[in-house]
């Protein structure tokens, strides 16, 4: 598995958003990774200023940039005096999303992160159709931090749905926490279960077919682990019957993950988290941070 060459770390300079990039300082140290800091100063919000100033402050907006700079280099300090990690440090003036993508395709970012929410971003993230578009430029996978940062991720829990996408979660999963335990949770329902009920199945029956169900989701589980080479050691494997997004969060209190990792479909690595899907719904409730893979996992 290769390691990660480059993280991105984008930043509103909230103190979420500091938490993500201690994460990926403490990613890039562990894999040898080179980190970039990116702040963007909205293009929108400079406008009003601009709008505001009269001629005696036209350098007022110079000394904003100044002081916004100073702040990501303090926080690159930070993040070389506690992880030994020296981090690039950028700030960009424009539209937030367009210049986050921009700047993970100019480094080839193997990994950006982000916090989950802050001064701006991540509301602005879940709303707006013209977020969607913007957001249908990074496709690469996205790390979403949550929690303070104390040491290298132990448990990271993988819904599999045993598709392309599952491999791909896997893939990422070996590249951002080698060292954690890998829990694989696959959750199932009986295609139309409700309908059968409602038609006087009798319960017996549902529950065979139940069994079958979960005996196939074992063999497949298992193909799965052998697939990925994963190391069977630090595989915990659980079938559960019921909801997927309900399964995920109670597995990931139940089973004390502090990572989900969960494979994107469609054209862009976050364009789930905006059409009320289940990465969607998982990101909103759960405690752990979540890692969202695409086919640049490899």
């Amino acid at each position: 598995m290769n390691p990660l060459r480059t993280l991105l770390a984008a930043t509103d300079l909230s103190a979420l958003a500091r938490h993500a990039v201690m994460r990926a300082a403490l990613i890039a140290a562990e894999s040898g990774g080179q980190l970039s800091l990116q702040h963007v100063v909205s293009v929108g919000a400079l406008d009003a200023l601009r709008h505001l100033l009269d001629a005696g402050t036209a350098g007022m907006q110079q000394q904003l940039l100044d002081e916004v700079r100073g702040e990501v280099q303090a926080l690159a300090a930070e993040v070389a005096a506690h992880h030994g990690v020296a981090a690039a440090v950028r700030v960009d003036v424009g539209a937030v999303l367009a210049e986050i993508a921009s700047h993970a395709d100019a480094i080839d970012a193997d990994l950006l992160v982000l916090g989950a929410r802050g001064a701006g971003f991540m509301r602005e993230l879940l709303i707006g159709s013209t977020t969607e578009r913007a957001l249908r430029k990074i496709n690469r996978p996205l790390l979403v931090v949550k929690q303070m940062a104390h040491e290298p991720y132990r448990r990271a829990l993988v819904p599999v749905d045993f598709s392309v996408r599952s491999r791909d979660a896997l893939r990422v999963v070996q590249r951002v926490a080698p060292a954690a335990e890998i829990v694989l949770l696959h959750a199932f329902e009986v295609p139309f279960e409700g309908k059968l009920r409602f038609a006087g199945v009798e319960e017996q029956a549902l529950s065979t077919l139940r069994v079958n169900a979960r005996r196939e989701a074992g063999a497949q589980m298992n193909e799965l682990v052998e697939q990925a080479a994963l190391d069977p050691a630090r595989v915990r494997r659980i079938v559960l019957h019921g909801e997927a997004s309900t399964q995920i969060l109670e597995q990931e209190q139940a089973q004390d993950c502090d990572l989900i990792v969960i494979g994107k479909r469609g054209q862009g690595v976050l364009e789930e988290m905006l059409l009320g899907s289940v990465t969607r719904h998982v990101l909103a409730r759960s405690a752990a941070d979540v890692l969202v893979a695409d086919r640049r996992a490899g």
